[in-house]
């Protein structure tokens, strides 16, 4: 898909600026934050996706950061930009979590971070919940239990790691599923210093929550809600694989 880029310079002026400085900034740092993009050759931004600021299309928002679609060099990059009234001081962090993942083929690539900016790969796609809602007909048991399988393999290999995301109750904001491969997304909660919960609480979101849950159960026919939970239990007292593979034997995948 070909999407207009709009100069990171036309970015120190409205309406264009509110995304630079969300939610509130100076002119001084607007200016600041192009001078910092330009060091990360960040020529361009594009102003597309589900999530709207004011008016402008966007790829995302959250309690750190907004992400943007933007060109470094020739190449089309997810840009995270650090909100102004954010708790974080800078950026770098969160991009060695994202780094330390990466270690275990998850999550989006990440290039480069700076104090305001962190520069990853963009992958296209739409989040877990719509996608799930757009399945119908033959094949979508299939479609579904696959992409399910993959999620949980890529938990399973965090939690082993030490690595808690953080967010995975609320699926449908962290899971984009791509037409090659479903991704987690969005560690601006994780952290290697608590237990970490991704296989439980993916579970929990897909086969016990509402939402999804409801939908899935349309799909394919899941165990009753108890038996879930018991073989969970067994998982969180052990996380091995053993434990790991009855969940998934539960869960018919």
């Amino acid at each position: 898909m070909t999407h207009s880029f709009i100069s990171i310079k036309k970015f120190l002026d409205e309406p264009y600026s509110k995304i630079l400085g969300y939610p509130k900034s100076t002119n001084r740092q607007i200016r600041s934050r192009i001078n910092e993009l330009e060091k990360l050759k960040i020529k361009s931004i594009s102003l597309v996706g589900p999530t709207t600021l004011g008016k402008l299309a966007i790829l995302g928002k959250g309690y750190v950061g907004v992400v943007v679609l933007a060109k470094k060099g020739n190449k089309q990059v997810a840009l995270k930009i650090r909100r102004t009234d954010s708790q974080r001081n800078e950026m770098k962090d969160e991009g060695d979590l994202l780094k330390l993942v990466n270690t275990v083929n998850i999550g989006p690539k990440m290039f480069v971070a700076s104090k305001n900016f962190l520069v990853m790969e963009y992958l296209e796609g739409i989040k877990i919940r719509e996608w799930v809602n757009s399945l119908k007909g033959v094949g979508s048991a299939k479609k579904l239990k696959s992409t399910i399988k993959n999620i949980l393999e890529d938990c399973y290999r965090l939690d082993k790691m030490g690595f808690d995301h953080g967010e995975l109750s609320n699926i449908s904001k962290h899971v984009i599923v791509g037409k090659t491969k479903s991704t987690l997304i969005d560690f601006e909660s994780s952290s290697t210093k608590r237990r970490p919960s991704n296989v439980t609480s993916i579970t929990q979101a897909i086969f016990i929550g509402s939402g999804i849950a409801k939908k899935v159960q349309k799909i394919y026919k899941n165990p009753p809600k108890e038996k879930i939970i018991e073989v969970l239990k067994q998982y969180k007292q052990e996380k091995t694989q053993e434990n790991f593979e009855k969940l998934l034997k539960i869960l018919k995948l």
